[in-house]
């Protein structure tokens, strides 16, 4: 029900906001801005990705829970399209995304709401030990020497 009422508020906030803003600003002064913060924020999400992806991967080398850094990853992904979508609503809450500060306290609301039941990085056991030692190896085989061949001749795979 609330994603319904976002689709439904967030473009009615926009058209509104563009008819007071360019009522006062004029229409190619509002355009600029519009054009203009999509190309900045197309430039700082650029490099606040780079960075963030970065810290996934050093998260990732160091075996340390790389968690927060994909949810920044993930909000810094999420701002670029409110910053390529026009409006003034949508580019305050991209523009505020891109602050770590505020990205690090979604993360923790967030965090604060998710409950984690397990978690398991993969990878990391230690091979099982075979009881008998390492002159056993476990297999299935079938006796063929005691098959009728019949009338087939060889298989192609022998030579005779």
């Amino acid at each position: 029900m609330w994603l319904l009422i976002a689709f439904i508020a967030i473009p009615l906030i926009e058209i509104a906001l563009f008819i007071q803003i360019g009522g006062w600003l004029t229409l190619w002064p509002t355009l600029l801005i519009v054009v203009l913060t999509a190309i900045a924020g197309t430039i700082l999400v650029r490099s606040q990705g780079a960075r963030t992806l970065l810290a996934v991967r050093s998260s990732l080398s160091n075996l340390t829970d790389p968690t927060e850094p994909l949810a920044h990853g993930a909000m810094i992904l999420f701002s670029g399209a409110l910053l390529l979508t026009p409006g003034f609503l949508t580019d305050a809450f991209g523009f505020s995304l891109l602050i770590p500060a505020v990205r690090g306290a979604v993360f923790r609301y967030v965090k604060s709401k998710v409950k984690i039941q397990t978690f398991d990085m993969g990878g990391m056991q230690e091979p099982t030990r075979n009881p008998h030692g390492d002159r056993v190896i476990d297999g299935e085989f079938e006796d063929i020497s005691e098959q009728p061949r019949g009338d087939q001749g060889p298989s192609g795979w022998t030579r005779h």
